[in-house]
């Protein structure tokens, strides 16, 4: 009876078997990569907005206090949006003619607000309280990047779970002193981690890491 399979047919089953595992495995690894990528969580992306406001220009150029927009930062869950009216204390005097800022007064006059593009926007599932995250020495720019040089908003960091479950882990690497949480171009000390480790205690802040603590 002649063979059925050739003498090399044990080699092509290994071959094959190994070539199935490799490209699983490269499968598994770019689909992990493209999940942390840019693409899928649209970090460093712009989005277009119905005024194309420069944080650089009020923060920076004019030294605005983040807290003069968003007025509840330091005392409930959400920042706040500030309304027109906020914007309007300084453009009815200042660019009041400016057909760049048209949109600002029309909804000034008419009562409605304008409809912002919200740039960091976790998960309906995510329950996350600015209030706290400011009286335990977390600093704007510690999530929301260094907005004082941005022209225009934009995400900073990926807002994916890991990056969070990082500073929950470790929060003696990334708190700094309540009185600098506003200072954009806060840098930490060369002794952060002693500094950290003291503010921890002295604040009272948790490793908190369980599903609970943000998944309610």
């Amino acid at each position: 009876m002649p063979q059925i399979f050739s003498r090399y047919a044990n080699s092509y089953a290994r071959a094959s078997i190994v070539g199935v595992v490799v490209l699983l495995g490269a499968g598994f690894v770019a689909a992990d990569r493209l999940s942390r990528s840019p693409y899928m969580t649209r970090a460093d992306t712009y989005r277009e907005q119905p005024i194309q406001f420069s944080h650089q220009h009020h923060a920076a150029g004019i030294g605005i206090d983040c807290r003069y927009c968003h007025t509840t930062v330091e005392r409930a869950a959400s920042a706040g949006i500030p309304p027109t009216k906020t914007c309007m204390n300084c453009h009815s005097e200042i660019w009041a003619d400016s057909p760049f800022l048209e949109p600002v007064r029309e909804s000034f006059r008419s009562g409605e607000p304008l409809r912002w593009i919200r740039v960091h926007d976790l998960p309906d599932f995510v329950y996350f309280n600015h209030s706290v995250h400011v009286k335990k020495g977390v600093g704007c720019a510690s999530c929301h990047g260094r907005v004082d040089r941005m022209p225009l908003m934009m995400q900073n960091a990926s807002l994916q779970m890991e990056w969070c479950l990082d500073c929950h882990r470790n929060p003696e690497k990334f708190v700094r002193p309540r009185e600098a949480v506003f200072q954009m171009d806060y840098q930490p000390p060369p002794d952060q981690l002693e500094l950290g480790a003291r503010l921890v205690k002295e604040y009272d802040i948790r490793s908190l890491t369980s599903c609970s603590v943000c998944h309610r």
